[in-house]
């Protein structure tokens, strides 16, 4: 079986593409930031409690499409629907009408776990792991440890 060398010669020089530049990728992504950016354009126009349970979710034709967490919020939206068309036109996204549609909102961005402080009993063991070893960068990196305990405890104990 013959390889076709043109066919070969065509892909030299050429490695793996970005996500991003794939056009079909980079038209979705492109798309998405607009309607971020309208999203926050146009809830900054509400007051805050509403503004909280309510996300811009598409612009579909000239309907701009919101989602709400309950119907009761969905209801106060549809109050503000003409407000929210104002402001649509004044940043230059002509829209007649806005639909409200309920849908749980996506739950919000989990906050990084605290570390909890060693103990002093953890200091005190890890210290003795220290000197336990002969490696010194490994008795080192123990020792390094058990000071953290010290300083975020405030009564540290002595090394037995």
């Amino acid at each position: 079986m013959q390889r076709d060398e043109s066919a070969a010669s065509n892909h030299i020089g050429h490695g793996p593409q970005s996500i991003a530049q794939i056009s079909p990728v980079a038209a979705l992504a492109k798309k998405a930031v607009k309607l971020e950016a309208l999203d926050r354009a146009l809830r900054q126009t509400l007051s805050s409690p509403l503004r909280e349970q309510v996300r811009f979710g598409n612009w579909r034709g000239d309907s701009l499409v919101f989602l709400a967490s309950s119907p009761a919020w969905a209801s106060k939206l549809r109050l503000q629907q003409a407000q929210i068309l104002a402001a649509a036109r004044a940043i230059g996204a002509n829209a007649g009408s806005v639909i409200v549609k309920v849908a749980p909102l996506p739950p919000p961005d989990p906050q990084p776990e605290q570390s909890k402080p060693l103990s002093v009993a953890a200091a005190l063991h890890l210290k003795a792991a220290a000197n336990s070893v002969t490696d010194t960068e490994l008795k080192a990196l123990f020792l390094d440890l058990a000071s953290i305990a010290e300083t975020t405890n405030s009564i540290p104990r002595k090394t037995p």
